[in-house]
């Protein structure tokens, strides 16, 4: 994901968070940039978690929610 300023702004968002956030949190704390919708930063939160840079688990039945947190957050 070179040059990819939603990809990096999401990276920067889970490395400064000390506790797990739900993809509606990251999304917002991203929605300055531009274009930042929900499924771009679903789409970027996944290949980043695809490249082993953060992790993430799917809660709850149904729909469910994503949770993500930082790769390093659990050691």
């Amino acid at each position: 994901m070179v040059n990819d300023e939603l990809a990096n702004a999401v990276l920067k968002v889970m490395e400064k968070s000390d506790q797990p956030l739900e993809t509606k949190e990251v999304e917002w704390m991203v929605k300055g940039n531009r274009g930042a919708t929900r499924i771009k930063v679903i789409y970027r939160l996944n290949n980043l978690r695809g490249e082993g840079k953060i992790k993430g688990k799917f809660v709850g039945p149904g729909k469910g929610v994503w949770i993500w947190w930082k790769k390093e957050a659990f050691k």
